[in-house]
């Protein structure tokens, strides 16, 4: 059995190596003739799945993709070939949540503006918006989370318009899906009219989609609002942002939200079990065994943190500030954003910072926002 899996998938040769041959490709380069006899098909957003890809095979199995969206695969396509497609929903919600919560740290401390305090804006509730709203609401943040499809379906959290996220919210994170049509279009849903519209010293983060933002809007206005604070994981264009844009935004990074090693591991290992399903065989391995022991065995509080202390721990988790500095200095090289992609192997999740304290500390918010080891 052949099977083509995009080379920056992590942990593929562990998980599938019994099952067949792998043989690594480039997702983004991806030509019809590469696919034409592979079994199976294993993809990232990086790869468009649809009629012209597959035209030359009449022997795929399966094609799943490790991602939570699915918006770069025609599913109707798949569908009507009666291939089975599975993808990995949720997989780095908990990664790109904690991206979402350091960078509004990290903008904290820069700005010398308290995240405490603030009012934070979610615009999507599904997996990743749910997942940043859970860190806020651990460390007492109020949230107002906007979503019109969710709400439509009956779900049972309360939710505001986005009028009312853009008078009300100090902050506003997004984490929608790109749907470019319909009643509830993405497709710049913050155009220049919404960007002009952002009460003052509003902090604007986009950790979905680079098209939700009209990104040449956002240089216009950010030109004339300096007090518009930008953090921007994804851009319209990719993998080539406006030049312009990237020094205009406080952190910069190339669509990497999600890039944890847990949340890498889980979407592989999702497509994993999804495959022996398909094949009525066991799904035999192991998720945990498939990470790296982390680097600081554990950290023990004397009192319980503060902010800038707060984020002195989720820095040893992950620096943010490192991959700004790296995306600035290689996205204008050829396949810079891409390559840093390819490269990114150090980012962790808090779950794997053990923490040791006195149970009288009373900082159980400090479990619920996702470090492991906590009380003693």
């Amino acid at each position: 059995m052949k099977i083509l899996v995009d080379e920056n998938m992590p942990y593929v040769e562990p998980l599938f190596g019994d099952l067949g041959e792998i043989i690594p490709v480039n997702g983004r380069t991806l030509t019809t003739e590469q696919v034409r006899d592979a079994d199976v098909l294993l993809v990232r957003s990086v790869t468009k799945v649809n009629a012209e890809l597959l035209s030359g095979n009449n022997k795929l199995k399966f094609v799943g993709s490790a991602t939570i969206g699915t918006d770069h695969v025609d599913l109707a396509y798949l569908a009507e070939r009666n291939i089975p497609f599975s993808n990995a929903p949720g997989c780095n919600a908990t990664a790109v949540g904690e991206f979402a919560f350091i960078a509004m740290l990290e903008l904290a401390e820069r700005f010398n503006s308290p995240l405490k305090g603030k009012v934070v804006g979610i615009v999507g509730a599904g997996n990743t918006g749910t997942a940043t709203a859970k860190c806020l609401q651990a460390y007492g943040i109020k949230v107002l989370l906007n979503d019109p499809i969710k709400a439509a379906e009956g779900d049972p959290r309360s939710f505001v318009s986005l009028d009312t996220i853009m008078a009300q919210a100090d902050i506003i994170s997004l984490h929608v899906p790109i749907t470019r049509t319909g009643e509830h279009k993405t497709l710049h849903l913050f155009d220049e009219s919404r960007l002009t519209s952002l009460k003052p010293s509003t902090w604007l983060l986009n950790c979905c989609r680079g098209d939700v933002i009209d990104n040449q809007a956002l240089i216009k206005v950010k030109l004339q609002r300096d007090d518009l604070k930008l953090v921007l994981d994804v851009w319209e264009g990719e993998p080539n942002p406006l030049p312009e844009l990237v020094p205009l935004a406080e952190f910069a990074t190339p669509h990497i939200a999600g890039y944890s090693l847990e949340g890498k591991a889980r979407g592989t290992f999702m497509l994993y079990q999804a495959l022996c399903q398909q094949l009525h065989i066991p799904a035999t391995k192991s998720l945990t065994a498939l990470l790296p022991a982390f680097n600081i065995k554990g950290v023990e509080l004397a009192v319980s943190p503060n902010e800038k202390a707060l984020l002195q721990l989720v820095r040893f988790v992950y620096d943010l500030r490192d991959d700004d500095r790296v995306f600035r200095n290689s996205f204008l090289n050829a396949n810079g954003f891409d390559t840093m992609r390819k490269n990114h192997r150090h980012r962790r999740e808090f779950s794997a910072l053990a923490l040791a304290y006195d149970r009288q500390l009373e900082v159980d918010w400090l479990s619920n926002l996702g470090f492991s080891g906590v009380g003693q």
